[in-house]
């Protein structure tokens, strides 16, 4: 749903999730599907200043916040994705710097960036790997800046396609939970159709550091 690739790294096929999205990313080229997703949509309004998009996909947000005005650093760690992203952003000479990186173990500087945006990203860790990666993109949030988070939490194959092991669906209320103290911004649930019958249900926070 999200047009975002994970990072490599842990489990027994350290790269099965990368080339999965690598697939996907190239199969919506070929489609020319490259709308904004409508966790993409619900994060764009609130971007300003220095961005970082963490788990950037085909860039199509990190195009659409430099396009207002954002100032954009992109990661990644499918090459399909950001050798796309470096392209279309050099068309438009957009302040967009797009890098391919393992998103599994980057630190961000602290306190670097007005926003910071990562869609449909953490769940393809493990969960301490998640739950410390989110902690790091908060600190890297400036104070009255925003982090606009989307994961996973219920109902789907997900961790059928993938190890369970270095996966994570995150707990119903935890994304809320981790940004106690912040100004609540946006929060919501969104279910879509999964295979088998199945609901995937994603969560979304959008909040302000104090």
């Amino acid at each position: 749903m999200s047009g975002r690739a994970p990072a490599a790294g842990g489990g027994a096929d350290p790269g099965a999730s990368v080339r999965f999205f690598d697939t996907q990313f190239r199969a919506q080229l070929q489609s020319g599907e490259l709308r904004l997703n409508p966790f993409e949509q619900a994060a764009l309004p609130w971007l300003r200043g220095e961005v970082l998009d963490y788990g950037c996909g085909l860039g199509n947000l990190a195009l659409a916040a430099a396009e207002r005005g954002c100032r954009v650093q992109a990661l990644d760690a499918s090459a399909t994705a950001i050798a796309h992203l470096r392209e279309r952003s050099a068309a438009r000479g957009l302040p967009i710097a797009a890098a391919q990186a393992d998103l599994r173990d980057h630190t961000p500087a602290p306190q670097a960036y007005d926003a910071i945006v990562s869609i449909g990203l953490l769940m393809f860790f493990g969960c301490a790997d998640a739950r410390r990666q989110l902690a790091r993109l908060q600190a890297a949030v400036r104070p009255g800046g925003i982090a606009a988070v989307n994961v996973l939490i219920q109902g789907t194959t997900f961790l059928d396609m993938f190890d369970p092991a270095q996966h994570c669906l995150f707990g119903r209320d935890e994304l809320l939970r981790a940004f106690a103290g912040w100004t609540l911004l946006h929060a919501a649930e969104q279910d879509f159709e999964a295979p088998r019958g199945l609901r995937k249900r994603f969560s979304t926070v959008i909040a302000r550091r104090p």
